[in-house]
């Protein structure tokens, strides 16, 4: 078991380059079931708040559940809604013999952590307050993405799932959430089994576009 006494908290991930730890922050899907201090939990929650909002309204929250018995509890909805919500893709899979590989690969992944999602050792859900009624997700989207890279930074393995909000109202309300304080991600978080590594990507020559958007067709 890793403690704080294994590393300094102040320095740790400190001196990782940031593109090179937005390049290499790929989803970490298999976690091992060795704890993870608080206070690694803690340093990336910070990094999340230093995410922008408007009007500087910082309206995120954290819930880290790491206790077993209310982490099977939400295991026990993800993965039944997980489950419902892959099928169709597997079937899919199974029918067309061309379905990508690749794809086919992420699924898998996808539903080992779901089957295995109980043995996380941090299940981060990121909250905030409601604004006229509406989640304010331009501003925990940068903050999930902050903490998604602070993770790699000091080495935890995570990955981003929405899949919770099946089970939503279920969930938070177990969470002491309510609908003015709704979930918008939840992020497993542990020590990778596996390296972090750059994902596929196409080239940003193929996304960008200076001006305005040209097709193929243009001259």
């Amino acid at each position: 078991m890793k403690s704080p006494n294994d590393f300094d908290i102040e320095t740790i991930g400190e001196d990782l380059p940031l593109l090179e730890g937005i390049r290499t922050a790929r989803a970490i899907r298999r976690l091992s079931t060795e704890p993870v201090p608080k206070e690694l939990i803690r340093k990336v929650c910070e990094a999340g708040t230093f995410s922008p909002s408007g009007g500087n309204r910082q309206p995120w929250i954290f819930v880290a559940v790491t206790e077993p018995e209310r982490k099977a509890f939400i295991a026990e909805r993800y993965v039944t809604s997980f489950r419902r919500y892959i099928e169709p893709a597997f079937k899919a899979a199974e029918e067309d013999p061309d379905f990508p590989k690749a794809k086919v690969r992420n699924m898998k992944a996808a539903l080992h952590l779901a089957e295995h999602i109980h043995e996380a050792p941090v299940l981060l859900f990121v909250a905030g307050w409601t604004r006229r009624g509406e989640k304010q997700s331009e501003a925990l989207f940068p903050c999930i993405q902050n903490i998604l890279l602070a993770c790699r930074a000091v080495g935890l393995g995570a990955s981003l799932t929405t899949i919770h909000q099946l089970d939503g109202e279920d969930i938070d309300r177990y969470l002491g959430l309510n609908e003015k304080t709704p979930s918008s991600a939840l992020i497993p978080i542990g020590w990778p089994i596996g390296k972090f590594g750059k994902p596929p990507r196409e080239s940003v020559d193929t996304k960008l576009h200076f001006e305005r958007v040209r097709s193929g067709d243009d001259a």
